[in-house]
Parts: C-alpha cells; sequence; structure tokens
C-alpha cells in the first residue's frame, strides 16, 4: 500500500524513535520512588509508547484496513494518555486530583463515551474518514472531522491544566522556569504540526502527540532528571536549597540559594566544597551556623543536609540553609547575659565583700583607738573606711547601669560623637583631662554611647592620665590615653569584673564599657601593639566622617 521513498522513511523513522524513546524511558520510569509518580509516568509513557507503534503500524500496513485499524487502536490507546498525564501532574505536584473517586469516575465515563464515538466511527464517519492517495507518497490519508477536533482541544485543554501544575510547582520551588517552557514548547510543537496537515498538503493529517510527549518524556528522565527530582523534594520548602550529586558536585539550586549565594550562578557541576568553601565547613561542626551580611545586616543561616535514595541507592544530597538569624541573636543574647550575670557576681564578690571587710577592719580598729585615747588614728581610720563606703557606692552605681544598659538595643539614631565625649567628660569629673575628639557621628544609642565615654575617662583618670583623644578608624574609633602603658599585663584582664585594672580604685570601667559596646553591636578591646598609654579600639560601628 505504501511506496519506498524519503518522506515515508522520515515519518516511519520519528515514529519509531518515538516508541524507542517511550520505551527506554518506561524502564527508566519504573525507579521512580514515589508511588503515585511512577504510576502516573509509566502509564503516560506506555500509553504514548502504544500509541507511536500504532502510528507506525498505521503507516506501515500492507492493506488499508489493517492501516485503518491500526489508526482507530492508536486514537484509542492514545486518549488514555490525557488521563496518565492528569494523573502524573496531580501526583508529582502533591496535589490529590488522582485520588478523588469521583474525577476518576468521571474520567473513566468520559473515556468510554470518546471511545464508543470512535470505534463506531466505520458507521458514522463523524471522527474521521479516510482516502488513499499519492503525495508525499501513496498511503492511506486521514481526514480529521468535527468530533476529532473537539476531542483534541478537550485533551489540549486538560493538558494545559497540567503544566499549569508544574509551572505554579515550579515557582513555589523558586526554581527557573525556563527550562521547563522550552520542554512545554517542544512538546506542544504537534499542535502546530496537526494544523499543517489539516490545512496544507506538505504533512501527512495524522496525529503528531506521541513524538511531543516522547520528547517530553525523554527531557524529565534524561535531561532535566535532577531539576524535576529537586523541585519535587523541595516543593514547599521555603529555604534555600543546593542539590548534590553522589560525588557532592552541584547539580541545582533554587533562586532563594542563588540569591544568597551570588557564586552559585554558572556552577552546577562544580564541586561544592570549590563553590561555598564555608558552608561546606559547617556541614562538619557541631553548631553548623553561617553568618553573613546582607544588605548591611548581620544575618545567620543553620546549614544541614540530607540524603536521599532511589531504592537502596544513595543519589544525592539536597543542602538546605534555614534563615535562623532571630533565634540565634536571641542565643547570642542569652549567652551575654549568662557572661553578664557571672560578671556580677564576681564583681559583688570581689569588689563590694572585699569593700565590706575593710570598712569593717577600719571601724574596729577605730574604737580600739578611742579606746587608746588616739583620736587622731581612729579618725584615719574611720576617714579610711568612708572612702571605701563611698568606692563601694561607685560599684553599686556601675552595677546599676549594667542593670538599666544590659539588654542589647535595637532602635539607634545619629549620635554626635564630638558633643557626647565632651558630656561625658564633665559627667566622669575629670576636667583636667584634656580631650580632642574627630568630628563624626555614630549609628548608636545616645545614652550607651555617653556612658561608654564616661567609663573611658573615668578609666583614663585612674591611669594617671593627662591627655585622652577620640581618633576615627574603618570600623569605629579608638579612645587613647597618655597614663600608663599595659606593659606585660593580659589585655584581656582590664575587662575581667573580678580584679580592676590598673587597681581597685579604677572599679568596673572598663568591664562596663565593653557591656555598653556589645549591646550596641559593637565589640571593645585593647590594642596590645600601643606602648604609650591605652588605647581602647571600639569596632563594628556604623560611622559617618564629618565634611571638611
Amino acid at each position: 500500500m505504501f511506496s519506498l521513498s524519503w518522506p515515508f522513511f522520515a515519518y516511519a523513522l520519528a515514529y519509531g524513535l518515538a516508541v524507542v524513546g517511550c520505551g527506554v524511558a518506561l524502564v527508566r520510569a519504573t525507579k521512580v520512588e514515589d508511588a503515585a509518580t511512577r504510576r502516573g509516568l509509566v502509564g503516560l509513557l506506555a500509553g504514548s509508547s502504544g500509541w507511536a507503534l500504532f502510528q507506525l503500524g498505521f503507516l506501515v500496513a500492507p492493506t488499508t484496513g489493517m492501516a485503518y485499524a491500526a489508526y482507530l487502536a492508536s486514537l484509542v490507546v492514545g486518549l488514555t494518555t490525557v488521563g496518565a498525564w492528569l494523573y502524573f501532574c496531580s501526583a508529582y505536584t502533591g496535589r490529590t486530583f488522582h485520588l478523588n473517586s469521583a474525577y476518576r469516575r468521571g474520567a473513566v465515563a468520559v473515556y468510554a463515551v470518546i471511545v464508543a464515538v470512535k470505534l463506531t466511527n466505520p458507521i458514522h464517519g463523524l471522527y474521521f474518514t479516510t482516502e488513499l492517495v499519492a503525495t508525499p507518497f501513496v498511503q492511506l490519508t486521514i481526514r480529521h472531522g468535527v468530533v476529532h477536533w473537539v476531542v483534541t482541544g478537550l485533551s489540549y485543554a486538560l493538558a494545559a491544566v497540567g503544566f499549569f501544575m508544574l509551572y505554579e510547582l515550579f515557582l513555589e520551588a523558586d526554581y527557573d522556569t525556563r527550562p521547563l517552557a522550552v520542554v512545554v514548547a517542544v512538546t506542544g510543537l504537534p499542535v502546530v504540526l496537526d494544523i499543517v496537515g489539516f490545512a496544507t498538503p506538505g504533512l501527512l493529517d495524522i496525529n503528531y502527540e506521541p513524538l511531543g510527549v516522547a520528547v517530553f518524556a525523554v527531557a524529565v528522565l534524561y535531561l532535566y532528571d535532577d531539576r524535576f527530582l529537586a523541585v519535587q523534594l523541595t516543593s514547599g520548602v521555603d529555604e534555600a536549597v543546593v542539590y548534590l550529586d553522589t560525588d557532592g558536585r552541584i547539580r541545582e539550586f533554587n533562586g532563594r540559594a542563588g540569591g544568597l549565594f551570588p557564586s552559585l550562578v554558572g556552577s552546577v557541576g562544580d564541586a561544592f566544597d570549590a563553590v561555598l568553601p564555608e558552608a561546606a565547613d559547617r556541614l562538619d561542626t557541631e553548631r553548623s551556623i553561617l553568618e553573613r551580611v546582607d544588605d548591611g545586616e548581620r544575618r545567620y543561616y543553620l546549614v544541614s543536609d540530607t540524603a536521599f535514595t532511589l531504592g537502596q541507592t544513595d543519589i544525592g544530597r539536597l543542602v538546605m540553609f534555614t534563615d535562623v538569624t532571630e533565634t540565634e541573636r536571641q542565643r547570642r543574647e542569652l549567652e551575654r547575659h549568662n557572661d553578664q550575670l557571672e560578671g556580677f557576681a564576681a564583681a559583688i564578690r570581689h569588689e563590694l565583700l572585699n569593700t565590706l571587710q575593710i570598712v569593717d577592719g577600719r571601724v574596729t580598729i577605730a574604737g580600739e583607738a578611742l579606746d587608746d585615747g588616739n583620736v587622731s588614728g581612729a579618725r584615719d581610720s574611720l576617714g579610711t573606711a568612708s572612702r571605701h563606703t563611698t568606692q563601694m557606692a561607685s560599684v553599686v552605681d556601675d552595677l546599676a547601669d549594667l542593670a538599666r544598659y544590659g539588654q542589647t538595643h535595637e532602635q539607634t539614631q545619629s549620635v554626635d560623637l564630638t558633643a557626647t565625649a565632651r558630656e561625658a567628660l564633665g559627667a566622669a569629673g575629670a576636667d583636667h583631662l584634656s580631650l580632642s575628639v574627630e568630628p563624626a557621628t555614630v549609628d548608636g544609642n545616645e545614652p550607651r554611647v555617653h556612658d561608654l565615654f564616661r567609663n573611658a575617662f573615668e578609666f583614663a583618670a585612674h591611669n594617671d592620665a593627662s591627655s585622652v583623644a577620640v581618633t576615627l578608624r574603618e570600623d569605629g574609633f579608638a579612645i587613647t590615653d597618655d597614663g600608663d602603658a599595659p606593659g606585660d599585663r593580659r589585655s584581656e584582664a582590664y575587662f575581667d569584673y573580678g580584679g580592676a585594672v590598673p587597681d581597685s580604685t579604677a572599679g568596673m570601667t572598663l568591664p562596663n564599657l565593653r557591656m555598653l559596646a556589645r549591646t550596641q553591636g559593637w565589640s571593645a578591646t585593647i590594642d596590645t601593639d600601643y606602648d604609650e598609654g591605652v588605647r581602647i579600639v571600639v569596632s563594628g560601628v556604623g560611622i559617618e566622617r564629618a565634611s571638611a
């Protein structure tokens, strides 16, 4: 019935490849782990393979009767792909349409009605008619009727619903939808071929849909299997996700991950530990918290990975970055408060109890001196006791500062460095100190900045300084006095609550200073390289130099 010509071989090859492609993909589809997704995909591939096979039989049939029967069988089998496609899309995207008994009964009923129309076509001819033609080769050509186009329109409408489900899932999972759009475009190309075949003699007027389904199957299971699997595994996940293969190489990542780590763009196929070494290191630590600065804000991410398997075989890992900024801030705040409470205890034990012992001893000595008639000695002892009670009151004031400013302050304002420092110098009662300040403003809490400087100036006075300079640094400022240099003294000793440096009269000035810095997100250290006095370096400050 047919002639051996290049057009014939082209058609036969196309449908033959569709049969083989769907058949090979069918074997791979049986390994899909999710049972419902597997059933839908297997049904789609089996139906498409049978559809293409009967279309091939239609082309190579030796008689018109066999060709007619093959084409009729292809229509019956091909219609099953619509239901299988919707079943697959519903299962893959996590919906429950495929489990709804009403939908399933309705689908079977519609399928039965359409199949009945197709099987009775030899009687009424409403679905298609046939004609033996000689172009582009001798073959039995099909003339589709109105019913065919109605069913085709309905089928493509339902197929579009399935594609919409996939597209929506890709958007929700924050993955690039362009590859899906390419697959959809190629899969929908048979619609154009159908129309051209109907309207012109350039193409046969047969069903080209098996070719489109074959392209989709191969794309899903071979070209974009990583992406389709990653999307399904991470659907409903609002965090940044990177999908790795068993060798630790990047296979896919969602949009949130790409936005968080720009280095991921173009990194597919590269080793994860080479692209994101800090994140890879965190996976091997007990506290896998990754710290990053995003738009000037410090944020924290919990880095975790999960292996997933296909049957008994590991096929990759998902690395997830969960934003735990608020929790981590609270944890660090609690940790700082615990340190602060330990400092309270040390301060009370070392300062208050020691002072009370001195006062008690001096009062006893004063009493004994009075008993001996030594009024001058009693007066001196009581004076010493009075000075220590004053010092104890100063310690209590320091503890009050800790209690008042112990909470981290979230709201900040622009604070004039020069004005605040000069006010603090007067409050410190250190007017004998000469002060120089580089003009600038800092982003902080004005009362805390004021008290930070007051403590620094009180310390400078106790450190036998005659001048103090506030100079600007790249990320903060330094407070430098010309008093006694640290020498071999451990720099952290200046901030210990348990022992005042350089002497007991310094009280808790520097421990208070560090606490006031920390509650604003800053840090305070001693510059050990400076040997002409003491230089306190305050870092992590949002600072703006005054214009000249």
